[in-house]
Parts: structure tokens; sequence; C-alpha cells
């Protein structure tokens, strides 16, 4: 059945919707994707030695054959933003010429950070850079050396490198979004730049691939939130969280959160709880500073920016052959990348929708040097007090860090006064982030699976809630933090194919663009 409708809608009055296919009153592809995940979810839920298998076959098949075509790749894209920053497009505005941001720069950094890497920074915060300062891939563990690698090592996994992969996948759909006035669909570069018999049936490919990457990418990193969660419970309050029950109950009580905001308008729940959380994130921060070893962590922070400025380009092509070492880059480095394309759809969509108004260099700006700068002080805070820890005090964290990585948190406010009033803002702030996180993906998913509608339907935000949480349901109770971690970055092969040919549409289309002075 199809449906068309060439005017404005109500709640998407930018954009035409143009002819779609329909069954009953939904999209084909809102069907396609259900079905699919459905069946993911009865699998889990039916077999899940099974389904384990197959997601770490996969994951493991791209990490050893696909390794140097990851890293090439997210090279490649930061230097594509750095070119569209400085380059003779920067001043294109994605908007018409007089259009302003929907959103204030703080409440835009809030909501893209909220989105892209908020919870993971709380997962890692600490545990990363100690866990590489215990067992560095090349240096002396514990040593001066081993502290100053892992820093650059943390900070290339979450700094432009992931940020530029999230930055291009953004500013393509913003581009056609604001600019072209098109459907925030993954498909929609394509179908603008190509023509042909197969672009239709590409499309929906497209779009099909792009929402399961979504669901896959957010339910994965959901259940691995569940599990830091339950671990500060039981640190903070002596209760024995770490299963099976707690976890449902912990994934129930964040469903119906994130369902009761996922219910709301954008600019009230989720730009409401990314400044709520940005906030309690920014205290802890601040904390962990001034009541730490101030000094000893800003003067990491300096030293850290240096050496990451100084390796980033020799990092972007290392890749550990001669060292023996292609399991362990596999492991992190290439898992990593991996992650962040895997998420690129859903983080892409959601940065594109909120950023209207603002010129390319802006855009680039505000998502790829602002929050790397963040997270290099964020690790120089939480990361530097680990090493203070292992180097000049008592010691014992980096073990506890390499047997059990999501206690790392909550053992680093063991050392600090006002222990459990920093646990309990930890746990509301991991809380939320997952929250955030789980609103903007059922707002996303919405968007994909109503042709690109900005304002997508209550009943299509919560349907897409409900599939995330099972499939989160049923990594959880097969165990362990790597099931969930394969199902995050399942969908990241197809979607890195999609990426390119939405940047090689974008460049077609782009070169034809006079701009707005």
């Amino acid at each position: 059945m199809k449906k068309t409708n060439n005017t404005p809608t109500e709640s998407n009055p930018q954009h035409p919707v143009e002819e779609h296919e329909y069954i009953g009153d939904f999209p084909i592809v809102f069907w396609a994707s259900l079905v699919f995940c459905g069946a993911i979810a009865i699998w889990g839920a039916v077999r899940p030695e099974q389904m384990t298998s197959v997601a770490l076959s996969s994951t493991s098949f791209m990490l050893k054959n696909l390794d140097w075509f990851f890293l090439l790749m997210s090279t490649f894209l930061v230097a594509l933003a750095l070119y569209l920053a400085f380059g003779k497009y920067a001043h294109i505005k994605l908007g018409g010429p007089d259009e302003e941001p929907e959103f204030t720069t703080v409440s835009w950094l809030s909501m893209l950070f909220s989105a892209g890497m908020g919870c993971g920074l709380l997962f890692w915060g600490v545990a990363e850079p100690v866990f590489h300062f215990m067992s560095p891939p090349t240096a002396q563990a514990k040593t001066a050396e081993a502290a100053r690698a892992a820093m650059v090592i943390t900070n290339f996994h979450w700094g432009l490198h992931a940020w530029g992969i999230y930055a291009m996948s953004a500013l393509v759909l913003a581009y056609f979004g604001f600019r072209k006035k098109k459907p925030y669909l993954c498909s929609t570069p394509i179908k603008e730049a190509f023509s042909g018999k197969y672009v239709k049936q590409t499309c929906h490919i497209t779009d099909v691939i792009a929402v399961l990457s979504v669901v896959f990418g957010v339910a994965g990193s959901l259940a691995m939130g569940v599990l830091q969660l339950a671990s500060g419970l039981t640190t903070s309050f002596h209760i024995n969280a770490n299963t099976d029950m707690y976890y449902i109950g912990i994934l129930i009580f964040i469903t119906i959160c994130f369902m009761i905001s996922a219910s709301t308008s954008l600019d009230k729940g989720i730009k409401i709880l990314s400044n709520l959380n940005m906030s309690v994130a920014g205290f802890l921060m601040l904390f962990v500073i001034f009541a730490g070893p101030a000094r000893f962590i800003l003067e990491i922070f300096v030293n850290t920016l240096g050496d990451y400025a100084t390796n980033i380009v020799r990092m972007s092509f290392h890749l550990y052959p001669y060292e023996g070492l292609q399991s362990w880059s596999a492991s992190w480095t290439l898992t990593y990348l991996i992650w962040w394309i895997a998420w690129g759809p859903f983080v892409g969509i959601f940065i594109a929708r909120i950023s209207k108004g603002r010129t390319i260099r802006q855009f680039i700006i505000g998502v790829l040097f602002l929050p790397t700068l963040f997270s290099i002080l964020w690790f120089s805070a939480f990361g530097g007090s680990g090493f203070f820890i292992e180097i000049f005090g008592s010691g014992g964290l980096g073990e506890l860090v390499r047997e059990d990585v999501t206690k790392a948190l909550f053992a680093l406010f063991d050392y600090y006064p006002l222990t459990l009033l920093l646990k309990i803002l930890a746990l509301f702030s991991i809380f939320v982030f997952l929250v955030t996180s789980a609103d903007s993906a059922t707002f996303v998913i919405g968007m994909m699976t109503s042709h690109g509608d900005l304002d997508p339907s209550t009943k299509h935000k919560l349907t897409w809630g409900l599939v995330i949480s099972l499939l989160s349901a049923s990594s959880l109770v097969v165990g362990g933090i790597e099931v969930p971690k394969a199902i995050a970055i399942s969908g990241a092969i197809p979607f890195s194919i999609i990426l390119l040919l939405q940047i090689v549409a974008f460049f077609r289309v782009l070169r034809t663009e006079k701009g707005d002075a």
C-alpha cells in the first residue's frame, strides 16, 4: 500500500512527505526493522548461548580482518572534518541565511555530549587510564612512561577520532535536512545525489540498516550501564545487586523513566535532562580535581594536551604489526573505533536535529574540538587521581580495576571525602545519562521510521523504547560485559559503507553550493 502527501505535516512543517510504502499505518521501514529486532530479542531469550556465540564471532571477524579499514576510515573522517571547518565551505549555514540556532550553545553541547558518550565517560573515566597504566601495550607497567602512554591511548580512543565520526555522520544529514529541506533519513543523501532503478531499494535497505545499528548500539550500551549501576549499588550500599533480578529491575526502572521522558517534546525531556546531568557530571569532575591532588591533575592535563597533539598523527596510522600487539589493538583501539561508527546513525541524526542555524565551521568546532578538550580534562581528573593513588598513595586501585572495570569509579571515591555523597551523585548521573541516551535513541529511531519527521509520534518512540529494553535484557541475562559490547558494535560494517556513500553524495551536492556570505 502507498500513501502520498506532498504538503508539510503539522509535526514536520519544513519537509514535505514524499510517496512512501506503508503497511497499515506505519512505513515499511518501521515493520522491516521491528520484525528483525523482535527476532533477535526472541533468539536471545530462547537460545542465549547461541546468540552469544554468533555475536562474539562476528565481532571477532571485524577486529581481526578489518582493523586497517576502520582505522583509515576514522582518520579520513577527522581529516575531512578539519577541511570542512577551515576550507571554502566553512561559512555555509545549516539552514536559511536568517535562521538562528534553535538551542543555546550550552544546551546544544550538553545534549550532543549526553547522547554521544556521557555515560561512557563515567564508566571508563577511571578504569581505562588506570588499566593501561597497569598493563601498557609497550611501556613498563606502573612507570611514568606507562602513565603518559595511558593518557594518550585513552584520549586517542575518546578524542578527535570518535567525534570526527559523529561530526561527519551528523553534518551530512544536517546539511540535507536544514539546508535542502529534505527528510532526516540516512538514505536522503543517497536519494538526492544518485539516480538509477536500484536507488529506491538501496534507500530502503539503508534506512533499515541504520535503524538496526541504532537499536543494537543503544541496547548494548544500556546493558553496560545497568551493569555499572548494579556495581555502584553493591559498593555504595553493601547489597548484592550483581544478580539477574537486580539487572532486570534496574532496566525496568530505566525503561519507565525514559519512556516518560520520551512522551514529552525535545525541548523539555531531553534538553532538561541533558543540562541537569552535565551540571552533576561537571560538579563531580571539579570535586575530584580540587578535593584531590589538584596540581598533579592539572599538570597531567597540560602534559596530555602536548602528548596528544604530538602523537595524534602517528597513532592515526598505528596498528602494532611489528610489536605483535594486534590482539591488544583489536581489544581496545579497534573496538572503540567500530563502536563509534556503529553509533554513527544514532548520534549523527540526533546532533543533526539539534544543530539548525550554525555554520559548518561552528558545527565542527562544537562537535569535534570542544568535546575532545572536555574529554582530556575528564580523563586527567579521574585517571590522574587513580595514578596518584598508585604512584604516591596507598595503591590497590589498579588491581581492583584489572579485576572488574565496573567498580573503578566507585572505588576511586573511597579515597575521597564525602564518599557516600559522591557515589550517590555518580549513580544519579549514570542513571540520567542512560535515560537521556535511551530517550534520544527512541526519538531518533522514531524519526528514522516515520520518514524523518522532526517530531515523531509518541507511539513510534515508545514502541522502539520497548524494543531496545528487550534487547538489553537479552544481553544481560547471558552474563558478562562482552556480549553487550558485541551487540553494540554489530552494525558497524554495514553502516560504514552507508556513511562513505553519504559523504560522496554530500560532496557531489556541496560543490554546487554558493553558500551565504
